[in-house]
């Protein structure tokens, strides 16, 4: 049986079919607002695998110049992010037990190739907040472990629909996603996963 690190919850198949497609409707939404664009590692430049864009009064945004950081306009456009659809906060209200609304929620579109290496999410100042996951499309390797960078992981494959929330002792834990597995969902039309996640970024 798999054990997950302590403050990690994994809740497969949480959001049934239809709710998925309406979620994607809702992205499609945000997308046509703020577009997805490829972002680049502070220093290098590297361009990441994914491309991504956010919604809600602040977005997570990286690049050579600036590093990484939140803010409330998009980089390329300029204009500020598109509100976080209320599907989203009636989800972050239910699995969250936190009093406080989301700021940003983060959208990274995986094609087949793209994978994000072992990170924390720790741009923000409010850490009591969890960090809220949703996985729509093609299904992938995801990896978590503990706060410390060489720290045990695990790894579990997550699914079309599934929700994961790093909190408590588990908010800090370092994760990532090894691979994605094409063509494991007909939910996306042209195949890939988008991957939500929902944050509090300042301190109520």
């Amino acid at each position: 049986m798999l054990v997950l690190p302590k403050g990690v919850r994994h809740m497969p198949g949480f959001l049934p079919r239809p709710a998925q497609e309406a979620l994607v409707e809702a992205v499609r939404t945000v997308v046509q607002e703020a577009p997805l664009y490829v972002p680049a590692m502070p220093r290098t430049g590297k361009e990441m695998s994914v491309r991504m864009t956010n919604c809600g009064t602040l977005g997570w945004v990286t690049d050579k110049e600036r590093g990484y950081r939140y803010q409330a306009t998009h980089p390329v456009t300029g204009m500020p992010w598109p509100p976080i659809p209320e599907s989203l906060l009636a989800l972050w209200r239910e699995v969250s037990g936190y009093p406080h609304p989301p700021e940003a929620c983060l959208v990274n579109f995986y094609t087949a190739d793209a994978k994000m290496g072992l990170h924390q999410d720790r741009d923000e100042q409010e850490f009591d907040a969890p960090v809220v996951s949703i996985s729509l499309g093609d299904d992938c390797l995801f990896r978590v472990g503990q706060p410390k960078r060489d720290g045990k992981t695990v790894s579990f494959r997550l699914k079309s629909g599934d929700v994961v929330v790093l909190g408590g002792e588990g908010r800090l834990a370092f994760h990532g996603v090894d691979r994605i597995y094409p063509m494991t969902s007909a939910l996306l039309k042209n195949g890939g996963r988008i991957n939500l996640t929902l944050r509090r970024v300042t301190v109520p």
